[in-house]
């Protein structure tokens, strides 16, 4: 399987990123399925930074070998990939450790609504109602050094 990164530069050795913002599956390596969303988080990291390209890396995913590692997967947006993404998001998950989680992408539609919920304007079965229309890109996060061993980079594309 092809997976895509998009960045305003190429990442040829994927590492695990730890941010200032809290990510949906935690601190790590995010890539997707999607080649047009991958472009569009390149375009957006040029913007955000203020330098560089929107450049998508692929890499070759080797799911046998995922296969023997701790993999979370999330088919769709329920309620539990809505538990996951908040106590990510609020640095307060607590669970086991995960090498790759799998899932929808919380996109910039969907975090007015995660973000209402969060505060206590919603409930979770309003917001799961509320997301279950949005045509949401998967993402894959590679939390690991294990999980990353799963990658290798075959090709990386400049888009102007």
């Amino acid at each position: 399987m092809i997976l895509y990164h998009g960045s305003n530069v190429a990442v040829r050795e994927p590492s695990i990123i730890v941010s200032n913002r809290a990510l949906d599956f935690g601190a790590g390596f995010y890539t997707t399925s999607n080649l047009a969303q991958a472009e569009k988080w390149a375009k957006l990291q040029c913007y955000r930074r203020g330098l560089g390209a929107p450049i998508v890396t692929a890499y070759d995913f080797d799911e046998a070998k995922a296969s023997a590692l701790r993999v979370l997967r999330f088919s769709s947006p329920d309620q539990d990939w809505l538990r996951f993404v908040v106590q990510n998001r609020r640095n307060s998950f607590q669970g086991p450790g995960y090498d790759i989680v799998i899932g929808p992408v919380a996109n910039d539609n969907t975090m007015p609504v995660i973000n209402d919920f969060m505060a206590g304007r919603l409930n979770e079965e309003t917001t799961i109602l509320l997301l279950k229309p949005q045509k949401l890109a998967d993402q894959y996060a590679f939390l690991t050094f294990k999980g990353l061993s799963c990658l290798k980079c075959n090709e990386v594309r400049e888009y102007v």
